[in-house]
């Protein structure tokens, strides 16, 4: 497997389970780009929902681009929950830029995410 297959279906993983903890926003169109820099390398890659299309390349009308080093985001994908992204996003180890709107939508579906979750673990 080549490293940018890798990423590809490493990006699909981490997509498909964020879209797991937050079906709501399964369903909106955004197009996205990622960027995973390496040691001295960026590699670029185009998201489009809904439906999960990963394809390698940038976007210059993507409506949202996440930054981040691609050792953390290789472990993110394959661990992490909303809090865990939410905590990466505010310390600064994944940076998310892009159309204001799009980015708090995103923000407000999320964060009602997590309070359905904590209202339903009070519940329990």
């Amino acid at each position: 497997m080549s490293s940018s297959e890798d990423a590809k279906t490493l990006i699909e993983t981490a997509v498909r389970r964020f879209l797991e903890e937050v079906p709501a926003l399964e369903p909106i169109k955004i197009v996205a780009v990622i960027e995973l820099r390496g040691r001295g390398d960026v590699q670029t890659y185009r998201i489009e929902m809904p439906g999960l299309k990963v394809t390698k390349g940038d976007d210059p009308a993507a409506r949202v681009r996440v930054e981040t080093q691609r050792a953390f985001f290789n472990v993110m994908a394959k661990e992490a929950h909303i809090a865990d992204w939410r905590e990466a996003f505010t310390y600064g180890q994944a940076k998310a830029t892009g159309n204001p709107q799009v980015l708090q939508l995103i923000e407000r579906v999320v964060a009602k995410q997590e309070e359905r979750n904590r209202t339903r673990r009070a519940s329990h």
